[in-house]
């Protein structure tokens, strides 16, 4: 019938890549992991180390921030809590954790 035009032919399917499969999905989970300890895992923990250096080193008369945004001066440090002097004889009571950061010297009076 069709004299012009000629039939189509199918062709094979393409070759997909030879094998390898499970080694590269290893790989590229192991990639995966690496990427996630170096960008995550790794600044988390180092994070928390310095701030427990930071709550080791605490002494009377340190002025700190805590993390609700209190800032006073150490007039107390327990085991777990710590008393911060916001104000003249106005003492309050935080845990240790809630200390955010230590200000430099002469900070509250700029404040």
């Amino acid at each position: 019938m069709s004299f012009f035009i000629s039939d189509a032919m199918a062709q094979a399917a393409p070759a997909g890549p030879a094998g390898g499969g499970l080694i590269e999905m290893v790989l590229m989970m192991g990639v995966f992991f690496a990427i996630m300890y170096f960008m995550i895992i790794r600044p988390q923990q180092k994070r928390a180390k310095d701030h427990k250096t930071m709550l080791e080193a605490l002494s009377k008369g340190d002025e700190v921030v805590t993390g609700g945004g209190m800032l006073g001066k150490v007039a107390h440090i327990g085991d777990n809590f710590i008393q911060v002097e916001i104000a003249d004889n106005v003492q309050i009571k935080v845990q240790k954790q809630a200390i955010a950061s230590v200000l430099p010297k002469g900070s509250l009076k700029n404040a």
